[in-house]
């Protein structure tokens, strides 16, 4: 009995033993393992880089300048005061598809035909459809004078619209455009001291105006953000001007795209100096929090100014720029959150004068098709904010020989070229230019953008 008990008590102290030293074990062998590193092993998601196939390219090209007030027995009916000049390189796509303008009164004014167009071109064999287009349109009435003239553009489903005003002798439109196949709902809202909505329908197919007046009353100074549902629209910003029954100027002003907090405005022209209101005005606005900008502003030769500017969150700024000397000026936006923005240009003050504004330029890459306008002295500015030389080469689209330019780092070149063409622009730096057109009493700009169809490859993950 005694032994057998000696036995188990030696049996039981040898199996604490044991366990004793199974974890000591482990604990040192835990240590080790935290102090050690682990092999790695990593489950790569499985992935594919995928280059979408290109789309078709939609334009939509505004068509004849409204005119309104001019029935007096309806102060509020729009009518076509002339019809605009196109110039396209539409490939395949034949004459394009007119839109319908039910609330436009198209009048006899012996121009050519005054409806909004729709041009498509195809995209071909996963190739890129070669499709741009402009327009203008020159008058010389009682009541609307001077140039108007754009690019036709792809519709989008957000439009920013910065140089609109509802101030004493100004007539501004707000003008959607539905190429598309389904009923739009347009929101547009008014940023200024205070901020305002409103909703309109836009039937498929069809072009409506809303005059400024009636949606941003009391807001001398608005931006305008218009959002789209339901199908994309195009939205631009007719503008005109009568000072003291002097016609003074019109204007089509494209949107000027998303909110960004680096902002390039290519092709600004001085041309005046007026001492008694500001002639040259950049027009900002903080979209969603408060902000510094920093505007840097070059000429073509000497040296760049530099201007910080205070913006409060969704209140538009405007900044005087008439100390610069007459000629064409590249503008420069650092902010530290987003904004939006346009530059108003005049060609004088007084009867007979003109306006435009210029919206900021994207960045440009590779090949870019864009189409000039009949217009006076037409003009591209180019401009390279590297810091290396670039080279850009113009050809015409329906053949000829292309000319090349060099572009100096961090600077920019004015390149003279020809009324109702279409150009193929391509660089070996990403560039930001602008078209510009001036002449006696006429003035017209915009930024030269790149084709919506071409997509950047895409990441998918199965």
């Amino acid at each position: 009995m005694t032994q057998n008990r000696a036995i188990r008590v030696v049996a039981t102290g040898a199996r604490l033993l044991v366990g004793a030293v199974v974890a000591v074990g482990c604990v040192l062998g835990v240590t080790a393992a935290v102090a050690l590193p682990w092999p790695g092993i990593v489950n790569e998601p499985a992935q594919v880089s995928v280059t979408p196939t290109t789309g078709d390219t939609t334009l939509v090209c505004n068509g004849a300048f409204r005119a309104i007030g001019r029935n007096t027995q309806n102060a509020g009916q729009m009518s076509s005061a002339g019809g605009a000049a196109l110039t396209a390189e539409r490939g395949e796509t034949g004459e394009g598809t007119e839109l319908t303008a039910s609330d436009l009164f198209t009048a006899d004014f012996g121009g050519p035909a005054a409806g909004p167009l729709k041009l498509v071109g195809a995209a071909e064999r996963g190739s890129t459809a070669t499709i741009a287009a402009a327009e203008s349109v020159s008058l010389a009435a009682e009541d609307l004078s001077g140039l108007a003239a754009s690019a036709c553009r792809e519709p989008s489903t957000e439009s920013w619209l910065i140089g609109g005003t509802v101030e004493t002798g100004t007539s501004d439109l707000v003008i959607l455009s539905n190429p598309g196949d389904v009923t739009a709902t347009a929101t547009i809202t008014v940023f200024g001291i205070e901020q305002s909505s409103t909703k309109t329908l836009v039937p498929a197919g069809t072009q409506l105006a809303v005059p400024l007046s009636s949606v941003a009353a009391g807001v001398q100074k608005p931006v305008v953000r218009v959002t789209a549902a339901g199908a994309p629209l195009r939205a631009v910003l007719q503008s005109s001007l009568i000072r003291t029954l002097d016609p003074s100027g019109i204007d089509v002003q494209d949107t000027a795209g998303a909110p960004r907090t680096e902002l390039t405005f290519a092709g600004v022209q001085v041309l005046t100096k007026s001492a008694d209101s500001a002639v040259t005005v950049l027009r900002l606005m903080a979209t969603a929090q408060a902000t510094q900008a920093t505007l840097t502003i070059r000429p073509e030769d000497g040296p760049a100014q530099e201007i910080s500017v205070p913006l409060d969150a969704t209140v538009p700024t405007e900044v005087s720029l008439d100390e610069l000397a007459p000629g064409t000026y590249t503008v420069d936006v650092v902010a530290e959150a987003p904004v939006v923005g346009a530059v108003r240009q005049v060609t004088g003050i007084g009867a007979g004068a003109d306006f435009t504004w210029m919206t900021p330029a994207p960045a440009l890459s590779g090949e870019v098709a864009f189409a000039v306008p009949n217009g006076p002295d037409p003009r591209i500015h180019i401009v390279n904010p590297a810091g290396t030389e670039a080279s850009v080469t113009l050809t015409p689209v329906t053949g000829g020989e292309g000319e090349s330019f060099a572009v100096p780092a961090e600077g920019s070149i004015v390149v003279d070229v020809s009324e109702d063409t279409t150009y193929s622009l391509t660089t070996d730096t990403p560039l930001h230019a602008a078209v510009a057109l001036a002449g006696t009493n006429a003035m017209a700009g915009w930024p030269i953008w790149a084709g919506a169809a071409a997509q950047d490859a895409i990441t998918v993950y199965p």
